[in-house]
């Protein structure tokens, strides 16, 4: 399903708030009926909000491509998150250089 909607995003969605975006992680629930899709803007001029905005409105074609395409009988809703553990683990980076030796 990651792979599928990384595609989707990249060739299909026009939206100009989504850009470049990398689907991170896709978590389905158990009962198949959410998935919830992390993102991470990728040299985007658009706040991580705009992004997700955009793919928001792009969430009801994308889920019926997404069905279509991996021939899912229901395919489930998309929720997306904006994954900031890029920036998170670029922050302990940076505590982690930065302490005394």
């Amino acid at each position: 399903m990651q792979r599928t909607l990384s595609e989707l995003v990249a060739r299909e969605v026009k939206d100009p708030r989504v850009g470049n975006v990398t689907i991170t992680e896709v978590k389905v629930s158990a009962d198949l009926s959410v998935a919830r899709v992390y993102f991470t803007p990728f040299a985007s001029k658009a706040a991580p909000e705009e992004v997700r905005e955009g793919l928001t409105s792009a969430g009801a074609y994308l889920r019926g491509e997404v069905g279509r395409r991996l021939r899912l009988r229901h395919a489930p809703r998309l929720e997306f998150v904006f994954d900031d553990s890029f920036d998170k683990a670029a922050r302990l980076t940076a505590l982690i250089d930065r302490a005394p030796k």
